[in-house]
């Protein structure tokens, strides 16, 4: 068994679904083989464990979280984590010249490649609670493989269990809620405030 399954069947899988504990609606929804595209909301890093952990053991092997590399690759810790323990494909946030290709290349091809991708259009982890705009990104590269099903999740609970900027988790409950697939059309920005407004709740009238 691999490294990344390991990891996930002997600590993650245990220490969320035995001591924290997740609900999860939906869960027929999950992809069981690529190519698929997940797209969920992000306050947390244990966010993608939690995701992942839904997964068979079988299939982890294909689930790629999409993470910036300048932040999960800055040192030989979080390398060996993102890599062997994660299996992070890579993004660069930065603008990079035009002759290294296309940004979102390498995911379109691990997309052909059979993979689930993990990616969060908010960019980076919000403020607790907190939904920040979402980035058109995910909508550019559902547009570059329109046959791929988009598939959003709504994760809450993260943000109490492990903060943003802290290092200490606490067991809390979590929620997952898998949406029905989607399949991208129209433009670009149409999709990415389709997708957003599957997150906001409306408010109450009095």
């Amino acid at each position: 068994m691999r490294l990344k399954q390991l990891f996930f069947a002997l600590l993650i899988r245990p220490l969320l679904l035995f001591v924290s504990g997740i609900r999860v609606r939906g869960l027929e929804r999950l992809p069981a083989e690529g190519p698929a595209l997940l797209v969920a909301n992000h306050n947390s890093h244990l966010d993608t464990l939690a995701l992942m952990s839904l997964f068979p053991l079988r299939t982890l092997p294909r689930v790629r979280p999409v993470a910036a590399r300048d932040y999960f690759f800055a040192t030989p810790l979080r390398r060996f984590v993102a890599q062997k323990l994660i299996g992070i494909l890579p993004l660069e946030r930065q603008r990079v010249q035009k002759s290294a290709g296309h940004p979102l290349k390498p995911l379109a091809q691990a997309l052909d490649e059979g993979n689930i991708l993990i990616l969060y259009p908010e960019g980076s982890r919000g403020e607790p609670g907190e939904l920040r705009p979402f980035k058109s990104g995910f909508a550019h590269l559902a547009k570059m493989r329109p046959e791929v099903p988009v598939i959003p999740v709504k994760i809450s609970g993260t943000d109490r269990s492990l903060p943003k900027d802290e290092a200490l988790w606490v067991p809390f409950i979590l929620d997952i809620e898998i949406l029905e697939p989607m399949r991208f059309h129209g433009s670009v920005r149409d999709f990415v405030h389709q997708v957003e407004n599957l997150y906001n709740t409306p408010k109450e009238t009095p």
